[in-house]
C-alpha cells in the first residue's frame, strides 16, 4: 500500500533505539527523509548505520541533542527550520514507589515527557499550518489511561500528552494538519529489559513477562510484550496521507490492555 508520504521530511525524537527507531525505519521504507535523534553523536551514528541496513536506499540524517533542553531544541530548529512530520517519541520511565518520588524527579519527568513535545510542536506546527499539510504524533501510552501504581509520575505525563495532542489538534481545525496520540501497550524495547531487572527479583525475562501479564497487566489480550515494529506500523499509518480523517484521536496499539470498547 502506498501511504503517499514519499519525499516528506520527518523528525522522530528519541529514535536511536526501541519504538522510535522502529518508527524511523518504517517511515524511511515509505520514502520519507528521516532525521534520527539521540543524546550522543555515537548513538546517532550507530542508529543511522543500522537504519540504512534495514531500509536500503533510505534518506536519513541525524541530530545529536537532548530535546528536553530548550537550548538544544533551538539548535535543532536552526538546522532544520521545518518538517512535514513530527513524532514526539522521546521519553523516560522508571518504576518507583510514589512516596520516594521527589519534586525534582516529578519535574524531570514532566520536562522530558511533556515539555519536549511542547517545544518541538511550538517550533514546527506553525509552518505545517502555513503549508496546509503536516502530521504531529505523540507517543503516549496505555499508562496515560490506566495509571500504573509502580510509576505514577510516568502515567501522569502520558495523560498530559493526551490532553496536549487533543488541544493542538483543535488549533488545526479546517486544515490538512493532524495531531494525534498513539498509545502503545507494554513493549519489548531496551528500556523494558532494565524495567524488568528492577521488578523481577532475579527472574528471567520470560518468567517476568508471564508474571507481569498475570499480575500487573492482567487485562492484556495479547499476553506478551508488543514489538517496537508492531507499534511503528500504527504510527507510520497515522503519519500518512491516508490517515487524514484521524485527527485529535488517541489511537490504541496496546494489545488490549485498556479494558474498554471505546
Amino acid at each position: 500500500m502506498d501511504l503517499k508520504i514519499a519525499g516528506k521530511l520527518a523528525f522522530v525524537s528519541g529514535s536511536t533505539k526501541g519504538i522510535g527507531h522502529a518508527i524511523a525505519v518504517g517511515l524511511a521504507r515509505e520514502g520519507v527523509r528521516v532525521i534520527l535523534n539521540g543524546r550522543s553523536q555515537a548513538s546517532v551514528d550507530a542508529a543511522l548505520a543500522k537504519l540504512k541496513e534495514q531500509a536500503p536506499g533510505a534518506q536519513a540524517e541525524g541530530f545529536a541533542g537532548d530535546v528536553s533542553d530548550a537550548v538544544q531544541v533551538a539548535e535543532l530548529v536552526k538546522r532544520f527550520p521545518s518538517v512535514d512530520i513530527l513524532v514526539n517519541n522521546m521519553g523516560i520511565f522508571d518504576p518507583k514507589p510514589f512516596e520516594e518520588i521527589s519534586d525534582e524527579e516529578w519535574l524531570r519527568f514532566f520536562n522530558a515527557n511533556v515539555m519536549s513535545g511542547v517545544r518541538l510542536s511550538r517550533a514546527y506546527l506553525p509552518k505545517m499550518k502555513e503549508k496546509n499539510w503536516g502530521r504531529v504524533v505523540f507517543i503516549s501510552s496505555e499508562s496515560g489511561i490506566q495509571i500504573p501504581v509502580e510509576m505514577i509520575h510516568y502515567g501522569l505525563t502520558k495523560t498530559a500528552q493526551l490532553a496536549l495532542s487533543r488541544g493542538l489538534a483543535e488549533t488545526c481545525s479546517g486544515t490538512n494538519v493532524t495531531v494525534n496520540s498513539v498509545l502503545p501497550g507494554p513493549t519489548s524495547s531496551e528500556g523494558v529489559t532494565e524495567f524488568a531487572e528492577k521488578l523481577s527479583g532475579g527472574k528471567s525475562l520470560k518468567d517476568f513477562e508471564k508474571q507481569f501479564f498475570e499480575e500487573a497487566r492482567p487485562t492484556s489480550i495479547l499476553k506478551r510484550f508488543i514489538t517496537p515494529e508492531e507499534i511503528a506500523n500504527t504510527v507510520v499509518y497515522v503519519c500518512s496521507e491516508l490517515s487524514s480523517a484521524t485527527n485529535g484521536a488517541a489511537v490504541r496499539a496496546d494489545g488490549g490492555v485498556v479494558k474498554s470498547a471505546f
